[in-house]
């Protein structure tokens, strides 16, 4: 493949990915609350879950939704219901760094999951497929899918890196209080995405 295929397709997959959304916020939690190493697994789960989005939408999923508008409208309110969730566990978190958590870092599962209910997540594989792909062109879709994947990875284990480089400053329970509800804000402010048709 070319490079005019190879470039702007990167390009976008690194704009979108590493752009803040609802699964970068709970990244920077995750890392900031857990460290890199517990964080891992969610950033592979949200990048294997957002793939397979990817090349589900490719292939029709959003032309399917659309001529289902109650099937969209689930996957509206569930992923609304499920951010809801995640920021209150971020809002009543105490802050607390002992070693021994009372919760454990999200893992693969919700990473997976979290990204098939993230309206970023939709917009982003909707806008960069109609973009940079033909229509029935497997192979660019292909081809766009192994680009995205190391990008989103990376940039995902970036929030990460970001949340737990900050750790160290807020190890004070206090601070992280403080920074755990500002992420949980921001995730209920990322729901306001999804009642927007």
């Amino acid at each position: 493949m070319s490079l005019s295929l190879v470039l702007p397709m990167s390009a976008f997959a690194l704009a979108a990915s590493i752009s803040p959304g609802p699964v970068n916020m709970v990244c920077f939690g995750s890392g900031t609350r857990f460290g890199v190493r517990a964080s891992l697994g969610f950033v592979s789960g949200a990048t294997g879950g957002f793939l397979l989005l990817f090349v589900a939408v490719g292939l029709g999923l959003a032309a399917l939704l659309a001529r289902l508008p109650a099937l969209a409208a689930l996957l509206r309110w569930g992923g609304i219901a499920f951010l809801l969730y995640l920021s209150w566990q971020l809002a009543r978190d105490d802050g607390a760094l002992s070693e021994r958590h009372q919760t454990a870092a999200p893992g693969v599962l919700t990473g997976a999951l979290m990204q098939w209910l993230n309206p970023k997540a939709w917009l982003a594989a909707a806008a960069g497929i109609a973009a940079h792909t033909r229509p029935a062109a497997l192979d660019e879709l292909g081809l766009f899918a192994a680009l995205y994947a190391p990008i989103c990875w990376l940039s995902l284990a970036c929030w990460v890196g970001a949340g737990a480089a900050l750790r160290n400053r807020v190890a004070r329970p206090g601070a992280l209080r403080g920074v755990n509800r500002g992420l949980a804000v921001l995730l209920v402010a990322s729901c306001g995405f999804l009642l927007v048709d």
